[in-house]
């Protein structure tokens, strides 16, 4: 039988075969069921060639020859599997992001990400991130929400030294894009939080050993997306699996199994398989789900490549089944689920006691955003206070670790004179934006700048707003800044103003959570009919709308909680 083909039913007497045509279904593309042709110019170029095999070519061949003599395949393709994408030519609006042909798009610059498992850096790394960023990446650098940080104008010819830079200090871009396991979500406090079921960094780092840059899982359906967890801190619900701590009643502290969470244009929250995993177990048990996504997963469209639809159609159960006979080879304990703890921010900003007495301490970018002289200065700053421990956390921000309580002032005013904010307000902590129309090719407006105007517009018309409110900022569908889960989601698209006039502005999602936020299953943001606001409108919008719930909240109600029952023109 042929890879895609399905038995043909035995023709009845007489019956021509022309009047019975044998329909062949090519299937969604899946290895474990025999379709192993590529069914998309996608699966065709990885089948050519495994992605990790293109550095080669960028320090032999691209690196000295520049990027026309890049090969269009490994430029829009492999490259990714080493960090890098092009990123988008200056000057090209938003209504042409889905017009133009992929060449016209490309600037011959690059993003280059680097990867931060779990956001764990030291000083070391954090001046090599700065010195590649003055250097090679005109002073560019954002913390994303996946704990990595991006560069920005990177040329070819400059990768090579950039790799040997961050490599002798431990870091890497290997596999921090493409259809691989991109770098995995970790408690930015672990090892120091006081409330912290257990310290995942051992499995984490694990799981980077053994996996990643490996060519077991170097060709995935879709990116896979991974966090590992002793809290509730790492937006579990939304990755391909996640594991939680939790503490079962017989067998003590480990992890609770969640996969097939993700946003985008299908929003999906992970289903829970309950069971329970000992830390020493967590890297056969990720090898085991990532072996389903490769295997199972669908690859005949990229748009429901990703693992969550898989999990949609087989439900946890099936899932859970498939994992331990033909995986594991052996059954999951059953486990219970993670208790809700109400967050104390779970971005880990401002002062917090160490479970050794010492102290973390949380600040702001300005969404993300900062720059490489001044990531040299937080690394100096950490120094100087005797600690070695920097991390990077899901919402865009930073901590010092393992700082003396003697120390903890002084820190926090030098952290102040470079616009780095301890003690923020609501506005400065709660926004958060992805990279938008300004490096992005998916992206139809801008969202940086806008989302930093919009924190200092917001910060003087509610200087005595104390609430905490999530604005995530998002320049295309594709919520990277995880629009539907905030309680003010601005999905980028082009609108029309009050002139009719075309231009950038948002689709608004109101009141999206986490489960873990408020102690149910989650939910994904209402979408007032017909709400649409220009960039220009913005901050009227978000003043209005949250003028608007002090006016009316019930005592204790959050945001989320009063859109549910909100009217329209409320939200309006």
């Amino acid at each position: 039988m042929t890879e895609s083909s399905t038995p043909a039913a035995a023709e009845p007497s007489g019956t021509s075969v022309r009047s019975h045509q044998v329909r062949r279904h090519r299937g969604e593309g899946q290895w474990a069921k025999g379709h192993f042709t590529p069914l998309n110019a996608n699966e065709q170029v990885k089948k050519d060639d495994d992605g990790l095999n293109v550095r080669a070519r960028i320090e032999n061949i691209y690196a000295h020859r520049g990027f026309d003599a890049i090969d269009g395949q490994d430029l829009r393709g492999r490259m990714r599997w080493w960090g890098l994408y092009t990123q988008r030519r200056p000057g090209i609006d938003g209504g042409k992001t889905a017009v133009l042909e992929p060449h016209e798009l490309d600037d011959e610059y690059f993003m280059l990400r680097v990867r931060i498992d779990g956001g764990v850096l030291n000083v070391a790394q954090l001046r090599a991130i700065s010195e590649v960023s003055v250097t090679y990446a005109r002073g560019t650098a954002d913390v994303t929400d996946r704990q990595n940080i991006q560069l920005h104008w990177i040329r070819i010819e400059d990768v090579p030294t950039i790799w040997k830079i961050l490599e002798g200090v431990g870091l890497q871009t290997t596999e921090a894009c493409g259809d691989t396991p991109r770098a995995m979500l970790g408690s930015p406090v672990a090892g120091v939080a006081k409330d912290e079921v257990l310290d995942a960094t051992p499995a984490l780092e694990e799981l980077k050993r053994r996996f990643v840059g490996s060519k077991e899982f170097s060709n995935l359906p879709r990116k896979f997306k991974t966090a590992v967890s002793g809290l509730q801190d790492v937006v579990h619900e939304t990755n391909d699996v996640s594991f939680v701590g939790v503490v079962h009643p017989e067998h003590g502290p480990g992890f609770d199994l969640w996969v097939g969470g993700g946003l985008s244009t299908n929003p999906q929250f992970a289903k829970r398989l309950g069971t329970w995993v000992p830390i020493e177990e967590v890297g056969d048990v990720w090898a085991g789900v990532c072996g389903i996504f490769r295997d199972y997963g669908y690859r005949r469209l990229r748009n429901r490549a990703r693992l969550k639809f898989l999990v949609a159609d087989w439900g946890a159960e099936k899932f859970r089944e498939v994992l331990e006979s033909e995986y594991l080879h052996r059954k999951l304990i059953d486990g219970p689920p993670p208790p809700f703890v109400p967050p104390a921010e779970r971005d880990h900003v401002g002062v917090h006691e160490q479970k050794d007495g010492r102290f973390y301490v949380g600040f702001c970018p300005r969404v993300g955003r900062i720059d490489g002289a001044t990531l040299g200065r937080v690394a100096d700053l950490a120094e100087s206070v005797g600690s070695d421990e920097i991390r990077t956390t899901p919402d865009q921000k930073l901590l010092i670790l393992n700082v003396p309580g003697d120390r903890v002032e002084g820190l926090i005013g030098e952290l102040k004179s470079l616009d780095l904010q301890v003690r923020p307000s609501v506005f400065r902590r709660h926004t958060m934006a992805c990279t938008g129309i300004e490096f992005c090719k998916l992206a139809i407006v801008e969202t940086k700048a806008l989302a930093s105007d919009t924190i200092d517009e917001l910060e003087k018309r509610l200087p005595d707003f104390d609430t905490p409110v999530t604005i995530n900022v998002n320049g295309c569908p594709n919520s990277c800044a995880r629009i539907q889960t905030a309680d003010i989601g601005l999905k980028g698209q082009l609108v029309r103003d009050a002139d009719g006039n075309q231009v950038e502005g948002f689709q608004v999602h109101l009141g999206g959570h986490f489960g873990a936020d408020m102690d149910d299953d989650g939910s994904f943001g209402r979408k007032v009919r017909g709400l649409k606001v220009t960039a220009k409108e913005l901050p009227d919008y978000v003043e209005r709308v949250l003028r608007n719930y002090q006016a009316d909240r019930e005592d204790g109600e959050s945001f989320a909680a009063w859109t549910v029952r909100a009217t329209e023109q409320q939200l309006s």
